[in-house]
Parts: C-alpha cells; structure tokens; sequence
C-alpha cells in the first residue's frame, strides 16, 4: 500500500515536529545528568501523567490485544486488565514514598535501604539487568510491532523499518532528555488516540462488517464479546481471570506495572514537583490507560475477524509479509490498509507516534541506570554533570541499536508478553513488602531475581528439552511465583538483616506506616535515637486503591456495555464508577489533612 502526498504531509509533519522538540530543549537538558534525567524535579502532574499514558500505547499495544481479542475474546484482557490493582497500589500506598526517598532512580533505592557490599552489587548489577538486557526485551517487541506495520502498510522490509523508526526516535531522546520526552509524549498521545479511534470508526464502516450493529451480530464476533471468560470452562476461567486477578497482580515484575512502582513509572514520581504531583501523575494514568482507551483497539480486532477471520485469510491478502512475523497480531495493522489517503496519514502518524513515545521513554529510563546506578556509582565517581550527560548520550544510543537487532528475532507481541512475565513472576509480593518489613533485604532481594530468571529459562528451554508435556501459560507462572516467593522469604528471614543505621536512615527518609517497622523503631527509641511516626495513609490507602480499582473497572466496563447496545447496564455501571469515586475523595481527603497534623506535629 502506498501513501499519497497528503498522508506524507501529516507523517513528515509529525516527525519533524518531534525532532524540532528536542531541539528546543537540548541545551536545558544537557545542563546536568538532573535536568537530562529528572527535568529538575520539577513536573506537574499532568504532564508526567500523560507521558506514562502516551508510553504504555506504544506500536505493539494494539497488536497485542488485537492478537488477545482473536484467539481468546474479550475477555482475555484480563491478563492485563487485572494490573489496574497494581497500578492503584502504587497510587494511593507507593507514589508519595517514592518521592521523599529522594533518590535518582528506583535502582538507586537498594542502597537508601539496603547496606553492605550486596547492596552495591544489587544497585549495579540491576542497573545492567533492566537497564539494558529487560529494556532492550520491551524495546525490542515495541519494534517488533512497527516492523509488521511497516511490512503491511509501507512495504517496507524488517531492517528498513528498524533504521527508520529508531534513527528518529534516538535522535530527539539524545537531545532533549527527560524534558524533551514529557513535551512529545503530550504531543504522542493526541496523536495516537485520534488515529486509534478513527482507525476504529472506520473498520466499522467496512461492508463485511456493516457497522456496530453488524459487527456484533456476526457468528464470529458475537461468541467473543464477554467481558468475563466463561466459568463452565474451568481452564479458561482459570487462566484469562483467577490467576490474574489471585496472582499475577501482586507476583509480577512487569515493566509500567511494576507491583509498588518502579522502572520509567518510578522516574516520573521521582520527577515530580511535591508529592502530591506524584500521587495525581499516576491516577490519571491508570484511570486513562485503563478506562479510557483500550475499546478503540478492541473494535478493530474484533472487525477484523470478519475481514479477516484466520492466519489463511492474512497470508493470502499479504504474500509479501515475511512468514516468521505472520500472526495474529498483525490483523491491526491489516485493517489499517482500508483507510482513505489523508486520514491513512493521520493513523500512521499516531502509530509513528505511539512508537516514539515508549521507546523514547524506555531509551531515557534505561540511560538512566546506566549513568547514575553504573557508571559514575563503580566507573567514574568524579565525572562532571557534562561527562555524565554525554555518557547518557551514548548509552542511549546503544541501547536503540540492541533493541532494533533483538526485533528481528522475535514472531510475535504475545510472545514476548509471556516471557517478560515469567522472568518477573514471584518477585512483586517482594517489592511491595520492602516498604513496609524490615527483615527484607539485600539477599532476598538476589535470590528473587534469580530463581525467578531460572524458573523462566527452565520453562522456555528446558522443560520441553526433557520430554516433558507442555505447562499452560498460567501454570507456569503460578510455579514460577511459588516457587521464587517461598525462596526469598526464607533468604530474608534467614540472611543477614540489613545495619541498624541504614533501617533507620529510611525509615526517616520514607516514614512508612504499618507494624513491620515497630522493632526498629523500638530499638531506636531504646538507643536514644527515636524515629519520626510513620505517616498514617496506609489504611485509607489500601481502601482507595481498592475503591479506585473498581471505579476504573466499571467505567471500562460501562463504555462496553454502552457500544453493545446495553444503556441500562452501562448506566448502572457507570453509577458505580460515580459513586466509588465519591468514596474515594472522601477518604482521601480526610487522610490528607491528617497526613498534614502529622507533618506539623514532628517537626
């Protein structure tokens, strides 16, 4: 398929205006590894809440779930779906410890509470561990996704789609940094909602599938439309609801819905200007990432069974796309080849931009380990702001050039969601618990990433090598989880508790609530060296949280029964969304001002 001029005006547009952000604000970010980073710290709320928005939609997000959608309905969102508890967690219990930790990166977390030479290790060898090898996995299936797009939509071949789609994206996130991403992300995100909702109004024109109304009385659609899997199917029940809703939440380290925040999530609390701004950053995103935009993506895959119902269908319609990459998932970027010249430009544009937005984001975070956590920690302690930003500079590009050779390797979105969460299963329950239980520490903190890492190299390479019949998904990463939380547990129980002095430095830093600090705060007080209280957000927290979830849960749910033709249902629904969210002002608002008599009284 080929754009016309006006598509490439839009296009050409789009990435020139990118580029012409990064321009704007390369000598403010070159100032300092904190400006290149952090934007100063200085960020509202807004603005940091829509870059983790415009980051999550990246190239493989509606591929993935048009790849969901296809071969397990609807309802098969809830693999992730379900990280809305996650994400709520960090809102209303993690987002404000985040940002009076104080720290540079999360990774950089591990010695503000953990002491000794594990520490060091733990803080340098994670900084290489997610900032390169797990950055450059997410990187890579993001890439992955604009390959197929380009084979479908521009005829391009894998390494053509790989030099083009990073050569932009690396030159503007070696430029403006931090600063120049947040400003893009806002621009990236208008851009990719508007392509995605008019991508979705016009599958719906197409003749097979004869609008809404069609589209949902067609035999192929209509066995797919449940928002929850059927419970006569114990197995699918299981696997698509009660083991992401019993387990992987909490047990999963997956990157934007790490449990207790972390990863580019992290950075954009630790970039907020108080926090407060942290704590809104992350409600709107979770309320937009969930509530707000996943059926514009969920229509077209569901179009697309009718135009095309399975991979004979896709093969026959693209003989030119490359068998290794041919797919569920790439029915998205099939249905994209009906649109009209001037808006196809539009949604390639907005896909331009869902790319850029999380690899940008990705390339800045994981140069941010590698600067802070790596280099100047173990190489070059005394590098100047300048040494530091230029090194980020480099890492950034290497880490494009990683990604881009790893995309040629891989078949498909799904597959590399599965992996990602089998090497991060059992390690959440960890980081939840860091925050609020002293005897977590640095060796658990070890043994975690390791077993968890072994479980998932055992289960990808060598469970089959042996013979053995092959584990569902779900039964993997339930494995996966007992096993890696049963081993730290008792490598924190057992191992070396991290110094009185650094236990009592974060407990200041911090102020956690909740019993699991008491004996350190006893000891303390013993020692002459009382500790402030921890701050009492924890319980209206976990309420909030909980309330949050399902005010977003209803909204999502309501705007679906509004698009089946369901109005008294939607209604209901959205009732519900009201009336929690209600709930949820009320007691936080209460736990705010008791949060402020608090400050007030220790200082």
């Amino acid at each position: 398929m080929r754009l016309q001029t006006i598509d490439w005006v839009f296009v050409v547009g789009f990435l020139a205006l990118s580029l012409a952000v990064g321009l704007a604000v390369t000598r403010r970010a070159g100032s300092s590894a904190g400006e290149f980073f952090l934007s100063g710290r200085r960020m509202p709320w807004w603005l940091l809440g829509v870059s983790m928005v415009a980051t999550t939609f990246s190239t493989d997000t509606p591929n993935l779930v048009t790849d969901i959608v296809r071969t397990r309905g609807v309802a098969g969102n809830w693999i992730w779906w379900a990280f809305l508890l996650t994400g709520m967690t960090t809102t209303f219990v993690y987002a404000r410890l985040w940002r009076r930790s104080g720290v540079e990166t999360d990774v950089g977390f591990y010695e503000l509470r953990y002491s000794g030479r594990l520490a060091r290790f733990l803080r340098g060898f994670r900084a290489i561990y997610l900032g390169a090898f797990f950055n450059i996995m997410i990187m890579a299936s993001v890439t992955l996704a604009a390959i197929k797009i380009g084979g479908v939509l521009l005829g391009l071949t894998p390494v053509q789609t790989v030099v083009i789609a990073g050569a932009v994206t690396v030159v503007y996130a070696m430029l403006g940094g931090l600063t120049g991403v947040l400003i893009t992300d806002f621009l990236q995100f208008t851009v990719a909602m508007a392509g995605s909702v008019a991508a979705a109004v016009w599958a719906l024109r197409r003749p097979e599938v004869g609008g809404l109304d069609g589209l949902l009385a067609h035999p192929a659609v209509a066995a797919r439309l449940d928002f929850l899997p059927d419970a006569s199917d114990p197995a699918l029940f299981v696997s698509l609801l009660l083991v992401p809703l019993a387990v992987q939440w909490w047990s999963v380290w997956y990157p934007g819905s790490e449990p207790g925040g972390g990863g580019y999530v992290a950075q954009r609390m630790l970039a907020a200007k108080s926090e407060a701004h942290a704590q809104g950053a992350t409600l709107l995103f979770n309320v937009a990432h969930y509530a707000l935009r996943p059926w514009p993506w969920i229509l077209v895959a569901l179009a697309s069974l009718v135009v095309f119902p399975d991979l004979d269908a896709l093969r026959a319609a693209f003989p030119g796309v490359d068998p290794r990459v041919l797919r569920d998932d790439l029915a998205y970027p099939a249905m994209l080849t009906f649109l009209p010249a001037g808006l196809l430009g539009i949604v390639v544009a907005s896909l331009a931009a869902a790319y850029m937005s999380t690899i940008s984001t990705h390339l800045n975070w994981g140069a941010s380990y590698l600067v802070h956590d790596f280099y100047r920690r173990f190489v070059a302690p005394a590098a100047t702001e300048r040494e530091l930003v230029r090194f980020g500079r480099w890492a950034t590009l290497g880490l494009m050039a990683a990604a881009g050779g790893v995309s040629l390797l891989l078949s498909n979105a799904l597959q590399a969601f599965q992996i990602l969460l089998q090497i991060g299963a059992g390690t959440g329950a960890l980081f939840l618990l860091r925050w609020f239980w002293w005897r977590v520490n640095a060796v658990s903190e070890v043994v975690a990433m390791g077993v968890s890492f072994l479980v998932a190299v055992y289960f990808q390479f060598v469970h089959g090598a042996l013979g053995f019949a092959p584990l569902p998904e779900w039964r993997q990463l339930v494995t996966g989880v007992a096993i890696t939380t049963v081993a730290w547990v008792t490598a924190a129980l057992l191992g070396p508790a991290t110094d009185e002095a650094t236990l009592r430095r974060f407990v200041r830093a911090t102020r956690p609530g909740g019993p699991g600090w008491t004996r350190v705060r006893q000891r303390a007080a013993a020692a002459g060296e009382p500790l402030p209280a921890g701050l009492g957000e924890l319980p209206a927290g976990i309420a909030c949280a909980a309330l949050g979830a399902a005010a977003v849960y209803a909204a999502l749910f309501a705007t679906g029964a509004a698009l089946y033709g369901r109005p008294l249902r939607a209604l209901a629904l959205a009732a519900v969304a009201a009336v929690a969210a209600l709930l949820i002002r009320a007691l936080w608002s209460r736990a705010t001002r008791r949060l402020a008599v608090q400050e007030v009284e220790t200082r």
